[in-house]
């Protein structure tokens, strides 16, 4: 009854496997230097599943992810799930990974790519899963034995408390509450709106003054009607003067007549 484990299949799907050149650079893995666009570069197909045993009683939990012949159940190979370094995503595309493998004391990295991209997706979910229920401390770490830890334990490789870094506090920190409570409010302010503008500027001063004082305006023009008038009493005037003068009574002029000439008059 020790030896019994419990298998859970977390994932099942179908991946082509590829020879995975050593990296050159830290700029990581590219699927374009898999020739993925050659179907002879395949060099397995394979069904792929994520499995997660533990005992009986919850304790010993540990993943792998096996890659198998689909048609005979026959194990291709085998890579424990220690952390996000065990499986590393291509740079150019979200169908491909580099997944680690081990045979023993041998590691290898083999390339895996999947046809649809929404199976890569549910697969790169189902390992954020794993890590989060595993309580992996850096999801990040490399796979040195420093920083990595035993799933379902709770210690390092290296047998030692694991020490609960300052992420990982603020990621099992309890959500806070920021919604409003009652009574409380807010204000907002938006742009420039309710703010008084300030009053416009006088114009400046001519600078056409005398002395300081500016020039006054001059009248207007006189109307043509106004003309007219002061011509017909000018007239009027001169005859006046030159009656007295001669005692010969002045003519009537045209407004005594009855009739006004609408062309002016004629001295």
């Amino acid at each position: 009854m020790a030896d019994e484990k419990i298998e859970n299949v977390l994932f099942l799907g179908k991946v082509h496997c590829y020879a995975v050149p050593p990296l050159t650079a830290n700029k990581g893995y590219k699927a374009s230097e898999w020739n993925i666009e050659d179907p002879k570069s395949v060099i397995f197909t394979a069904r792929i599943r994520v499995i997660e045993t533990s005992d009986t009683d919850g304790g010993n939990i540990k993943t792998d992810i096996k890659l198998e012949d689909p048609q005979t159940g026959e194990l291709f190979a085998n890579g424990p799930y220690e952390g996000s370094y065990c499986v590393t995503p291509v740079t150019d595309s979200s169908r491909f990974f580099a997944l680690r493998v081990v045979d023993g004391p041998r590691r290898a990295f083999l390339g895996i790519g999947f046809e649809e991209r929404s199976d890569a997706f549910d697969f790169n979910v189902c390992l954020q899963e794993v890590r989060r229920h595993s309580n992996m401390e850096d999801p990040t770490a490399g796979p040195g034995t420093a920083g990595r830890t035993s799933y379902g334990t709770g210690r390092t490789a290296a047998g030692q408390p694991e020490k609960v870094s300052a992420a990982s506090a603020l990621i099992n920190a309890p959500p806070k509450d920021y919604s409003l409570k009652e009574g409380e409010t807010i204000s907002i302010t938006i742009g420039n709106k309710g703010r008084r503008r300030p009053p416009a500027a006088s114009p400046p001063a001519s600078s056409d003054s005398s002395n300081g004082f500016p020039l006054p305006f001059l009248p207007p023009p006189p109307s043509a009607d106004d003309v007219k008038k002061k011509r017909q009493s000018m007239t009027e005037n001169e005859m006046l003067s030159e009656s007295a003068f001669t005692g010969i009574p002045a003519p009537p002029t045209s407004s005594r007549s009855g009739f006004d000439d609408e062309f002016g008059d004629f001295v």
